[in-house]
């Protein structure tokens, strides 16, 4: 009960934040093809969308396909409001151009992470990409909670304690950005940063 009481309250916290923006933000209504980007049924009707809208070259950002790279990806998002890798793109897009509703998408950025955690409040992966804009935005705060509802929801996910342990780094809470790395390690993160700017910082004790 407490876990969807504690979703439902991020959720709410989103909807109030675009109200407070003036923004229309619809809720996600399923069509064909469209629908979860984790469920494998779903994933089905991905094919087209993809072929024809969410290409690499849109993906890399390097330009649209059928119009704009909003447009784009924005028509992905449209029908598979979770769609992990065009959230990722969509926010690479608004952080790059420093426009938080890219040229030729429907809604802001903001509006597409409320409308997939509205369809999905469990996926880990969008709390963690928002998280991740956030962060980009530097609002390391809001950014802390959907890191961590990140790591709730998917705990043995080595990547996204990885990111936690790198922003409990930059708030420079030591104990917690400790913790995180050796969980991240324990899973198989491969790559040494977090521990090297822990031991840089005098921070690092192995086996805590």
């Amino acid at each position: 009960m407490r876990t969807r009481i504690r979703i439902i309250a991020l959720v709410i916290l989103m909807i109030a934040a675009g109200a407070a923006t003036g923004e229309a933000c619809d809720s996600y209504v399923k069509h064909d093809p469209g629908g979860d980007y984790t469920n494998p049924t779903d994933r089905e009707g991905l094919t087209v969308v993809e072929q024809y809208h969410f290409t690499p070259e849109v993906e890399r950002l390097v330009r649209g396909s059928s119009g704009s790279l909003g447009a784009d990806i924005g028509y992905t998002l449209e029908h598979f409001p979770n769609h992990h890798r065009a959230l990722a793109a969509m926010s690479k897009l608004a952080l790059r151009d420093k426009n938080h509703k890219p040229y030729g998408a429907h809604y802001s950025i903001d509006c597409y992470f409320d409308r997939a955690l509205r369809f999905r409040p469990d996926d880990a992966r969008v709390h963690a990409l928002f998280g991740g804009y956030l962060l980009g935005l530097g609002q390391s705060e809001a950014a802390l909670e959907q890191l961590k509802e990140a790591v709730r929801l998917e705990p043995g996910n080595a990547t996204t304690h990885y990111n936690l342990g790198l922003l409990y780094l930059k708030r420079k809470d030591y104990e917690q950005a400790r913790a995180s790395a050796h969980t991240a390690y324990g899973l198989g993160f491969p790559l040494p940063g977090l521990k090297n700017q822990l031991m840089a910082a005098g921070q690092w004790r192995d086996g805590d």
